[in-house]
Parts: C-alpha cells; sequence; structure tokens
C-alpha cells in the first residue's frame, strides 16, 4: 500500500495534483488545513480513495482526526493545533500510543519531521502550499512501514 500524506496545501490545488500524478498513490491522506483542495483531485483521480481532517484554518465539515487500520497498520493523524503540536509533541504523541496507533500524522507547523518513538512512527510532511512543498510518502508492506519525507521541486 502506498499512501501520500499531505498538509497545509493552502489553495495550491495544482502542487496537490502533480504530488498523485507523481506518486500514483493507493490512498492519500490530507492533514487539513485547506482540505477542500482535494476536490480537483477527487474529480482527477476518483479511484483513488482520500481521508481528511480539518486543520485550524478550516471551516467545519470534516473531523479534527480520524483513526483507522491499513494493512494491518493503526493510523492516527490529527493537524495538530489542537495538541500545541507548534510547542511540544508529548499531548499528540500521548494520544497515539493511547490509541495503539502505529503512524501517528499531523501538520500545522509546515515543517518537516519524521521519527519513531517507542515502536510510534511519527510523521509532519509539512507544507504542501509553502516554499518547499513538501509531502510524505508511506509504504506499508509484509508488516513493514517504511516513511520517507519528499519535495516536488527537489530530488
Amino acid at each position: 500500500m502506498i499512501i501520500l500524506v499531505v498538509s497545509d496545501t493552502h489553495g495550491d490545488k495544482e502542487s496537490l495534483l502533480r504530488a498523485v500524478s507523481d506518486e500514483s498513490p493507493e490512498l492519500i491522506l490530507h492533514l487539513g488545513d485547506h482540505w477542500g483542495d482535494c476536490k480537483p483531485v477527487l474529480e482527477a483521480f476518483p479511484s483513488i480513495p482520500l481521508r481528511a481532517v480539518r486543520g485550524n484554518c478550516d471551516r467545519p465539515g470534516e473531523a479534527e482526526t480520524d483513526e483507522f487500520v491499513v494493512d494491518g497498520k493503526r493510523i492516527f493523524m490529527a493537524h495538530g493545533h489542537q495538541y500545541g503540536v507548534k510547542y511540544q509533541l508529548g499531548d499528540i504523541v500521548n494520544n497515539a500510543m493511547l490509541r495503539c496507533a502505529d503512524i501517528l500524522l499531523f501538520g500545522h507547523t509546515h515543517r518537516t519531521f519524521l521519527s519513531e518513538q517507542d515502536g510510534l512512527t511519527i510523521m509532519n510532511p509539512g507544507s504542501l502550499g509553502a516554499s518547499e512543498h513538501t509531502y510524505g510518502l508511506i509504504t506499508i508492506g509484509n508488516g513493514i512501514v517504511r516513511c520517507e519525507l519528499k519535495s516536488l521541486y527537489r530530488s
């Protein structure tokens, strides 16, 4: 399973469409702040499932968190503002561990982050709509999780 993880697109629909086209994911996860940017993706790639959570710049309509299982791995995702991720990660990490998550995904800071803590993979894909145009890619297969951070304009 190849999962594209994006956050903070802030109106940059073209970069979102390009990331989907470049990576050909089997699932797209949008971590908020302009999750409405996903509409052209849903139209252009109707066969790719997409899940989104609401960020602090979004109007109500999507949930603030989501939790689900993909290929036996529990994923917990949130924009992160409600956990104070700009200042510390303790609250969101504790919340993910209480949910027995294998993967924690958050955005909000516009800064990429990839780490592992006590068996929990933690990823912030940065901002696809900011100057670095970053996103995350998760590959899950045979019980193994592989994560990487990428930029549209850097190899």
